[in-house]
């Protein structure tokens, strides 16, 4: 097995340095990182160069980002990382125990948040309760799955918001991921800068807004604003 990690990037010089680290189990087992960065205007293009084995420049948006690294990888299986995540070293040894030995071509971990906060370890253990009933995965998830894949499904399909939840349904008509136990951590920032309860709604709105078929860029909107009505 020869992993890719793809990690999309946008004005994360704080932190993407500390993310990359975590990575460092995939370069020693002879794998790649590659960032895609799309267009930061702070330093993170040069504190992530010491970590990964290529640089790509991109139009910012996650979806197209994502497919642009994994258009410029050469690994058969490829993993999609976000740039707040940091990554077990265990996570990398079950992900390659799980592609040379089982029959799933995708998988997902769980996720752990970053926060102290009991509210925090709820949420997380119902988004990975959520995403193993259903098959459908989140980026903060760290999906990964074969490359012939991915590429028979088209890739990420190139929307501004759902696009992990797109992707996990093009990837369930084919098989049902498999649930990893590891736990990735990802910030908390998002419920801890907008408010943990308002977050939660926000996100089951939108959620539902695009189950029912509402236009992604206008649930783009919404999310940038904080707006769940």
């Amino acid at each position: 097995m020869q992993l890719s990690v793809i990690v999309p990037a946008l004005d994360e010089g704080a932190g993407i340095a500390a993310a990359l680290r975590t990575l460092a189990p995939v370069r020693a087992r002879g794998g790649e990182i590659i960032l895609v960065d799309g267009g930061s205007v702070d330093d993170t293009v040069a504190q992530a160069r010491p970590f990964v084995d290529r640089v790509i420049d991109s139009t910012p948006g996650r979806a197209v980002q994502m497919n642009a690294g994994a258009a410029a990888s050469r690994g058969d299986w490829l993993w999609f990382v976000h740039a707040d995540s940091r990554i077990d070293a265990a996570a990398v040894t079950d992900l390659e125990a799980t592609a040379e030995r089982s029959r799933r071509r995708w998988a997902r971990f769980g996720v752990r948040l970053s926060g102290d906060r009991f509210l925090f370890r709820t949420i997380a253990f119902f988004m990975n309760a959520r995403s193993c009933l259903t098959g459908i995965a989140t980026g903060d998830q760290g999906i990964a799955m074969e490359r012939a894949l991915f590429e028979s499904v088209g890739g990420y399909p190139e929307q501004p918001l759902m696009e992990d939840i797109a992707l996990s349904r093009l990837l369930r008509s084919h098989t049902r991921p498999a649930c990893l136990p590891v736990r990735i951590t990802t910030s908390s920032r998002r419920w801890e800068q907008r408010g943990a309860w308002r977050t939660i709604w926000l996100m089951w709105s939108l959620r539902f807004a695009y189950w029912r078929g509402t236009d992604p860029a206008s649930l783009a909107q919404r999310y940038r604003g904080g707006d769940p009505a």
